[in-house]
This record gives structure tokens, C-alpha cells and sequence, in this order.
């Protein structure tokens, strides 16, 4: 079973080299209004999306996430929650704290700019782009804060460096159905599962064989590398959360 759309979906790859030809107005508007009309929590819109064009805030988003090649990419987006527009436009009449501050709000948030993040993925491959979607601008959530004047009720989600696509990279084999897709009842798996090794088996493949950047890695392995990682580095989430007026319930 396929069509366009499957086809668009199932080709997916994250591209990180991009020629140098910046995306038009045009095409910008053509993503935003694609963002627009993803599904949105209570139709409440509550997400908004920061364009970055300025190459010293480019800079220092590759600095703050250790990935400058995002500056050579055909646009940047930063999709924020966005709480703060919502209190601005509700009556004064009624009482926001409660609410707009609650963790359910801050979810509610997080779900809009993550499903507009992703529908501007997929119409940008249907356009012939590519793009990466970055959780690393979370890396110093205080100073993207600062960098961006973010009011309160406001937060990074997600950045996406999105353009004209100067690599076509392998497709990286995802995990095996079974493992991840079940019915009525959570099935647990553990790494001898004989689906897991042989996953683990593929992927140190698919490693060995791609192109570029190839190496010695298992999915386990990569897991084992992650969970590793100094968990201080993106220690200050919380606290940036409370900050901009989350989690106040």
C-alpha cells in the first residue's frame, strides 16, 4: 500500500549538509502555513514559531548546540510553546494563573509546537527539502532564553535547520514492529529478546556499510552510549521551566 504521501513519509532522512541557496519567502510562508494547520491541543494554537536569520544568533546556536553546520542550512526555525499569547488575548475578566501555568497547559504546548514541527518536516520533503530536527537547543536553556527574549509562558521545544539537501544519506533501520507496536497490553523486552540481537546485528550493518561516517555500533550499544551521557548538561531544564512560569500548580 503507498501513495505520495507514504512515499514522502517513508523516505525520510535527516540531512545535515545543505547547498548554499537560502529558501524563499515563499517557501517559508508555504512551511509556516503547513505548521498552521497540523492538529492543535483544544484548538488553542498554543506554539509559536521563531524564524532566525541573524547570523550572529545563527552563531551562537551553533555554538549553544555544537552543531554549526545548522548556519549553512536554507532556514532555521525554533518552535516554541507559547502560553503567554493566550493570557495576553483571554478576558482579564477570568482567572489565568491556574491554567495557562499548569503542567497540563506546558504539555498541551509542548504537543502543538511538536506536531507543527513535524508537519513542516514532512511538507518540506514533499517540496524536495530535508531538514534535522534539534533537541540540542536545550543544551543552555537559559541563554536561549536570553538570546531570543522569550517572555514568561514561553519555551523551546525544538529547532529545525531545514534546506536544499547536499547529501542523501542511507536509510537507518528502525526497530523491529513487535518491539514497539503492541496490542491491548504493554509487551516488555529485554536485550536477549532474539528480535533485539538481531536488530542489534542490522544496524551494526547498516553502521559498517553507509557511506559516511561509518563505525562499530549496536542499538544497545548506542542506548548504553546516551544513558552515559553527563546528565548535568541539560540540568537546568526544570528550573528554566519554573522560571518562565510553568509547573506552578
Amino acid at each position: 500500500m503507498t501513495n505520495p504521501t507514504l512515499a514522502t513519509l517513508l523516505a525520510h532522512r535527516s540531512i545535515r549538509r545543505f547547498t548554499d541557496q537560502k529558501l524563499t519567502p515563499e517557501e517559508i510562508t508555504t512551511l509556516v502555513t503547513a505548521a498552521q494547520h497540523a492538529p492543535t491541543s483544544t484548538f488553542s494554537q498554543q506554539y509559536s514559531i521563531l524564524s532566525v536569520t541573524d547570523p550572529a544568533k545563527l552563531a551562537a546556536l551553533g555554538d549553544l548546540t555544537g552543531h554549526h553546520w545548522l548556519e549553512q542550512a536554507g532556514h532555521y526555525f525554533i518552535f516554541l510553546v507559547d502560553q503567554y499569547r493566550n493570557q495576553e488575548l483571554a478576558p482579564k475578566t477570568i482567572t489565568t494563573a491556574t491554567n495557562l501555568h499548569s503542567t497540563d497547559k506546558l504539555l498541551a504546548g509542548i504537543f502543538d509546537a511538536t506536531i507543527a514541527t513535524e508537519a513542516v518536516v514532512t511538507a518540506g520533503e514533499s517540496l524536495g527539502l530535508g531538514s534535522t530536527i534539534m533537541g540540542s537547543i536545550l543544551n543552555d536553556v537559559p541563554r536561549l532564553i536570553q538570546l531570543f527574549e522569550l517572555p514568561e509562558l514561553t519555551f523551546p521545544v525544538l529547532g529545525l535547520a531545514i534546506g536544499h539537501p547536499a547529501e542523501q544519506p542511507e536509510h537507518k533501520p528502525r526497530l523491529p514492529q513487535k518491539l514497539m507496536h503492541f496490542e491491548n497490553t504493554y509487551h516488555p523486552v529485554t536485550a536477549a529478546d532474539p528480535q533485539v540481537v538481531a536488530y542489534d546485528a542490522l544496524l551494526k550493518r547498516y553502521y559498517q556499510q553507509r557511506t559516511t561516517n561509518q563505525r562499530e555500533e549496536t542499538f544497545t550499544h548506542h542506548l548504553a552510549t546516551e544513558l552515559s551521557r553527563d546528565p548535568q548538561q541539560r540540568a537546568g531544564i526544570l528550573a528554566a521551566l519554573q522560571q518562565q512560569g510553568f509547573l506552578q500548580e
